[in-house]
């Protein structure tokens, strides 16, 4: 008994280390009104894409922790059901972890997703977007997007995301941006 309540305390610990660090891993994200960070990574056909190949479209970078998991694909198939409206929006969806071009494949195969998810395997954009969770034994993309205009600069950072409202709440805020000023 005594084993099983030090064990469920570890667990507990453990998680708490993790909602921590995961909440402070948007303290690095650039702000809003500063030039994107540029990448290259591979998407889920195994073709490198960069941030700048979408230069003349609002971009919408999103990181994720895991594909197959119970948030990250109810996000995804938010941004899905939403894909349209975004397109008439002329903007992009790009999905961002740490899993390989070939997860995210098969990711977009079984649930039916059209937009991009790219395989930052070495954390090197979710770094430069203040977007890693480090958990000691590995590393996961924090749950974060970031909303970049058509020049290239980031307009509207979220770095607490509920994924089952998130699509609409960006969708929201993409109509207000491209609202003419007056």
């Amino acid at each position: 008994m005594k084993m099983i309540l030090i064990a469920g305390t570890i667990v507990v610990l453990a998680v708490g280390f993790a909602v921590a660090r995961a909440m402070r891993a948007g303290e690095k994200a650039p702000s809003p009104g500063t030039a994107a960070p540029d990448f290259t990574l591979n998407s889920q056909d195994g073709k490198a894409l960069s941030l700048h190949d979408f230069r003349g479209k609002w971009v919408v970078l999103y990181f994720y922790p895991k594909d197959f998991t119970s948030g990250c694909t109810k996000e995804a198939h938010n941004f899905q059901r939403d894909l349209p409206q975004y397109e008439q929006k002329n903007a992009v969806i790009l999905g961002v972890s740490g899993q390989d071009a070939l997860t995210h494949q098969k990711f977009c195969v079984k649930e039916g997703l059209g937009f991009r998810l790219l395989a930052d395997t070495n954390f090197q954009a979710s770094s430069a977007y203040g977007s890693v969770v480090n958990l000691g034994v590995g590393k996961l993309s924090a749950r974060h997007t970031f909303l970049i205009d058509p020049s290239g600069v980031i307009r509207k950072t979220y770095l607490t995301v509920n994924p089952e409202k998130h699509s609409a709440e960006v969708l929201a805020d993409l109509s207000q941006l491209q609202q003419p000023p007056g």
